[in-house]
């Protein structure tokens, strides 16, 4: 349809009134109504009826762009909790765009997220499948666009079709159309504002006309009002491949990749390999990663675990986190990773970005699979090795699972101090992996590691935790069974959860010999810590760059910190 035929339609229809609001799942067909719950119908539409909320007027001078702002023209989004349906919670992702209900579902008894969008008219969806398709002609940048932001050339061009259309809009109904364009073509489509979501961690698709579930930092796993016909999810598939830098197709239909602002991707395209139909999962991760005072807050650890991990740290000792899946292996190993001190050398090793620092002096190094066909991929045990080169003090590794396992072991038996996290359920378990195919590592390298931090996902009450079962220390091989002798240094208590300081640690006591320090002295160090840490959590000091600087600055100036142990937000 050229332009012409579109105004030439639009003035032959009639006009008998506001048409009946329908929300869009996307360009091509209708979205799920929240009160439905069942797949989009891809039935033809009727014809397009003009609301008398939208003028058709001829024009000649170009329109300007006005962009919505929410306290001026108001929220966009009418959204209402179906019968059976009881609210818990509401927060906008996109204020006065995209809301979120969390409601139960009386029928089922299962909380459920329902997305709310703006709804369009068989008009407006009419006219934004016109300027989505024309937009494909438009939208090649010239050398001085490319620098400009995305957005805002994205209304420009938009506001020209418009203008060449000779349409002017209330302007309702183009925040709307500017907000599903900024969407599909900026955005991710349908699942925008889920990745928008801070208090999602996991987005999962199943299948064709199955509903989204995620995990939810407060309400876990939660179904959603939002399913996808096949070509559609094929296309949003192609697009997450694309949008990650990889290739995807019915010859190779699976993927593993990193999105380009950090999320893990996981994707199979079409019944090859999963008969319900195309299917990903997108494991977010936070802009900004959890501080110690945070995990403090959480209860994850107590102010002695991170007072020990502090030390122990700073005196070059080397940690593993074992656990299951999101039992918190990586967070902690990232926040305790903040007690580096400010200009120590680190370099991290990762198959997916989720390490953050505020350190200047750090190379994050990440896996790259083979480019071409032939060509070279670049595993950890390739970064692990050059990283042995580079004269690192600290070695972060993401999850040790190959060959790379025995060079990790190599550098902290000549002096390297690392860190990393391992799939396994306890530390006997871990010890076992280590010692059997893949990773091969001899028992006597081994007992290089000196502290193992044991997470797990559990439950209090119906709320599920995250929390440190133990605090071990390798203490070395026993010479009259070759075993390996381990201390309980933190045990956690799940009745009271709580954690008890066992009033053993081999760590302090290497430390204390080591720096010369006396019991006493040991002490008035460890409380000294102590202070910082519950003086951090009480002054609300939590974001993690605030936290790293104050860590720092505790390294280059002591004294500086304890003048100001009663505000330290005055050091900044």
């Amino acid at each position: 349809m050229q332009i012409k035929d579109l105004i030439s339609t639009l003035k032959k229809t009639r006009q008998p009134g506001p048409a009946e609001q329908k929300p869009v799942d996307n360009l091509l067909h209708p979205e799920l109504q929240p009160d439905d719950l069942q797949a989009a119908s891809l039935a033809k539409k009727p014809k397009p009826k003009v609301p008398r909320a939208l003028a058709l007027l001829q024009r000649k001078e170009p329109q300007p762009i006005v962009e919505y702002d929410v306290v001026k023209h108001g929220p966009l989004v009418e959204a209402h909790v179906p019968e059976w349906y009881e609210l818990l919670e509401q927060y906008w992702v996109d204020t006065g765009r995209s809301l979120i209900f969390i409601t139960l579902n009386r029928r089922t008894n299962q909380t459920e997220y329902l997305l709310f969008e703006p709804a369009l008219s068989d008009f407006e969806i009419e006219l934004l499948e016109r300027i989505h398709e024309d937009l494909r002609d438009v939208l090649i940048l010239s050398t001085d666009e490319i620098v400009k932001d995305r957005t805002k050339i994205l209304l420009d061009k938009t506001q020209s079709l418009l203008n060449d259309y000779g349409l002017q809009l209330e302007q309702t109904a183009l925040f709307k159309l500017q907000y599903y364009l900024i969407r599909n073509f900026i955005g991710w489509s349908r699942i925008d504002a889920l990745m928008k979501d801070p208090q999602l961690e996991d987005i999962s698709c199943d299948g064709i006309n199955i509903p989204l579930f995620l995990y939810h930092r407060k309400y876990r796993n939660i179904k959603t009002n939002i399913m996808f016909e096949s070509d559609v999810l094929n296309s949003l598939a192609i697009t997450l491949a694309q949008r990650s830098g990889k290739h995807i197709s019915t010859g190779s239909p699976m993927l593993d990749a990193t999105l380009p602002e950090g999320s893990r991707l996981q994707l199979t395209l079409g019944t090859e390999v999963t008969t319900r139909g195309t299917s990903f999962t997108i494991r977010k991760f936070r802009e900004e990663p959890y501080s110690p005072i945070e995990l403090l807050d959480y209860g994850t650890f107590n102010v002695d675990a991170l007072v020990y991990f502090w030390l122990a740290i700073e005196n070059n000792k080397s940690l593993l986190f074992i656990g299951g899946t999101a039992s918190g292996k990586t967070t902690s190993l990232n926040a305790v990773s903040m007690f580096i001190p400010p200009v120590a050398k680190i370099v991290s090793i990762e198959d997916t970005r989720e390490i953050t620092l505020h350190h200047e002096n750090w190379i994050a190094s990440v896996t790259r699979s083979a480019i071409t066909e032939g060509g070279t991929a670049i595993d950890m045990f390739d970064l692990l090795r050059a990283a042995m080169r580079q004269r690192p003090e600290y070695i972060i590794v993401g999850e040790v699972r190959g060959a790379e396992a025995q060079t990790l072991f190599q550098a902290m038996n000549t002096g390297h101090t690392t860190f990393s996290t391992m799939h396994a359920g306890s530390v006997d378990a871990a010890i076992h992996r280590l010692e059997s195919e893949p990773l091969n590592v001899p028992r006597n390298m081994v007992q290089a590691l000196n502290i193992i931090s044991v997470q797990a996902l559990i439950y209090r009450g119906t709320e599920r935790v995250r929390r440190a079962q133990e605090i071990v220390e390798i203490a070395g091989l026993d010479p009259a069974t070759g075993n390996l002798r381990v201390n309980n240094v933190f045990v956690y208590d799940p009745v009271h959860d709580r954690y008890t300081y066992t009033g053993r640690s081999q760590i302090y006591a290497e430390i204390a010999e080591r720096r010369g320090w006396s019991r006493d002295q040991l002490e008035s160090e460890i409380r000294v810590r102590r202070q910082i840490l519950e003086g951090m959590q009480k002054q609300g000091i939590y974001d993690y760059i605030s936290v790293a600087s104050l860590f720092h600055l505790f390294q280059i100036d002591r004294q500086k910190v304890l003048d100001s142990i009663s505000d330290l937000r005055k050091v900044f």
